[in-house]
């Protein structure tokens, strides 16, 4: 739980906030002058909207995406080809670590 106020949550670093009634919240401490000091914990990281919608992880933990080169100048293609491009494939392993920190997913 953060500290509320009335812009929103408090930044990272630690910020008075007026006394009230401590309703057992540990995370506050008191000071002199009345005030309580809050330290927020770490902002959950949000999931990249852009990536959802672009990989999907599988069972066992592999990143699967598209396959590049099947949106345009598809005449000189052939049609097996197309195909064989339309099918899910395996992202690289080079690309796999940043695509996971981007969905949330722990590393593996």
């Amino acid at each position: 739980m953060g500290c509320a106020s009335a812009g929103g949550w408090a930044a990272p670093r630690l910020r008075a906030v007026a006394r009230v009634a401590d309703r057992g919240r540990s995370h506050v401490s008191p000071t002199a002058g009345g005030l309580l000091y809050c330290n927020p914990a770490m902002p959950k990281m949000k999931t990249h909207s852009g990536t959802k919608k672009r990989f999907k992880l599988t069972a066992t933990g592999k990143v699967r995406g598209r396959h590049s080169f099947t949106s345009h100048i598809l005449e000189k293609k052939s049609a097996k080809r197309k195909r064989r491009l339309g099918q899910p494939t395996q992202v690289s392993d080079h690309d796999v670590a940043r695509v996971k920190t981007l969905l949330g997913a722990k590393r593996s």
